[in-house]
């Protein structure tokens, strides 16, 4: 067994704590820096021992700059310089100062132009009197003029036989083929009335195909390529041209066909519907 001291604390007991030891007057405790005090203390000499080592140290002349020396500088070069020169398009072009042409041309003597505008007093020609005619009468005497006979009697008037003029409007519906249907032979006998229409009728165009056997395919009414003309159609005018040109039969032919038929319609002056009035009428 342990033998248990009277300062050594017992089991289960706390002993007693040492004290941290004292450090001697004057001596800083290791482990632990300056005290504010003395740092600001050390830094206010270290500032006064510069100050003063400049101060006696320090040089009083005046500063003097040094000249500058080898430094690049810039030189403009004037046209007279040949490298300059060889850089310019026109040096072989164009007249230049130094070349030979215009030295020699500088060398050359100089001349006024002459001035035109100068005037001269008035020179009359002289006027002879008797000199007048002169040439004129030279004229007539070499040259021989054939006389002119004068016809007294006048010329007979011949007389020319005045054609009958027509008259102006048909008489007659007509029919007139056009394009490739010319070539083929219209072989149904078409008769075309005349209609009862106080105005002219303008003329029904229906254009056609037409088969080999000479039937007629289709058959369509062309519409008027004037607006004028467009007003003055009739319908029952154009759809009797239907009628004829789908009832119509041409000559045969190895291909099919395409024309057109025009049909040209003669009006008459429709009959009147209010019959004049009678004597009895008129005297009652």
């Amino acid at each position: 067994m342990t033998d248990l001291r009277a300062d050594s604390p017992a089991l289960g007991r706390a002993g007693p704590t040492r004290a941290a030891p004292e450090a001697p007057p004057g001596r800083p405790l290791r482990g632990k820096g300056w005290p504010p005090n003395r740092w600001l203390i050390l830094v206010a000499l270290v500032c006064a021992l510069h100050v003063g080592l400049l101060y006696l140290f320090g040089a009083r002349k005046q500063i003097v700059p040094l000249p500058a020396t080898d430094i690049p500088t810039l030189k403009l070069i004037g046209r007279s310089d040949a490298l300059l020169a060889l850089n310019d398009p026109t040096l072989f072009a164009l007249p230049h100062p130094g070349d030979f042409v215009t030295a020699m041309w500088s060398q050359a003597p100089v001349t006024n132009r002459p001035s035109f505008r100068w005037t001269e007093p008035p020179r009359w020609l002289p006027l002879p009197a008797n000199e007048l005619m002169t040439v004129f009468n030279r004229f007539m005497q070499t040259n021989y003029f054939a006389g002119v006979a004068l016809q007294l009697k006048p010329p007979a008037r011949l007389n020319t036989p005045v054609p009958p003029i027509g008259p102006a409007l048909l008489q007659t519906s007509t029919l007139r083929v056009e394009g490739d249907l010319t070539q083929r032979r219209l072989l149904t006998p078409i008769s075309l009335p005349s209609w009862p229409y106080a105005d002219v009728i303008a003329p029904s165009k229906v254009q056609l195909l037409v088969d080999e056997a000479g039937n007629v395919v289709s058959a369509i009414l062309l519409p008027s390529d004037n607006s004028l003309e467009a007003l003055s159609h009739y319908d029952p005018a154009d759809q009797r041209a239907l009628e004829l040109a789908r009832a119509a039969h041409f000559a045969p032919a190895p291909r099919l066909t395409i024309g057109r038929m025009i049909f040209t319609w003669h009006t008459v002056p429709p009959p009147s519907t209010n019959a004049p009035p009678t004597a009895n009428e008129t005297n009652p």
